[in-house]
């Protein structure tokens, strides 16, 4: 017999409710400076499918509610914990004393593919992705403890935010 869409009753989703009460596994996400609300939304669900403790929103990034965020986000505004800081920078050196390790997703000198990254269990990560157009800001680069870089293939040099987001993530929970 060949295989069959699954219904929605079938996937067994948690509620928004369960969702929060259910340990989140060790990473945040930082968005500095993304301009897209679509990709803001975007993320929001790629928090929510990966289960990250908590996603920053920093600088301009857009917050919600607005209609273009919750438009992508489809519900997991009201499930991911968020939390909008002005200063990323700031927030950065604030979350790294606490004893967060800062991985700056970006093409960088001496950066790590991530298909090399090993990450240290039991170590909270905070994944920090840039600006659509400049990306990572310097001085947080210049702050992280490592940067990761996703080997690329083709003629462009760089993922769109939001995908970038669902491919360190997925690769982050499967090697822990």
């Amino acid at each position: 017999m060949p295989p069959r869409k699954l219904a929605l009753q079938e996937l067994n989703r948690l509620s928004v409710d369960a969702f929060r009460q259910t340990p989140k596994f060790p990473y945040c996400l930082l968005l500095d400076d993304v301009r897209s609300l679509n990709n803001v939304g975007s993320v929001f669900r790629t928090a929510d499918a990966f289960r990250a403790e908590k996603l920053y929103l920093c600088g301009i990034t857009g917050q919600p509610p607005h209609r273009d965020i919750t438009k992508t986000a489809l519900g997991a505004t009201e499930s991911v914990v968020w939390e909008h800081v002005a200063d990323a920078v700031a927030l950065v050196r604030q979350l790294r004393s606490t004893g967060w390790l800062i991985a700056a997703v970006e093409q960088a000198e001496g950066s790590t593919m991530l298909s090399d990254f090993q990450p240290i269990q039991g170590q909270g990560y905070v994944f920090v992705l840039g600006n659509e157009v400049s990306g990572v800001n310097e001085l947080i680069i210049q702050q992280a403890d490592l940067t990761l870089e996703i080997p690329q293939f083709g003629t462009k040099h760089s993922l769109n935010v939001a995908v970038t987001a669902g491919v360190v993530c997925w690769d982050f929970i499967n090697k822990m």
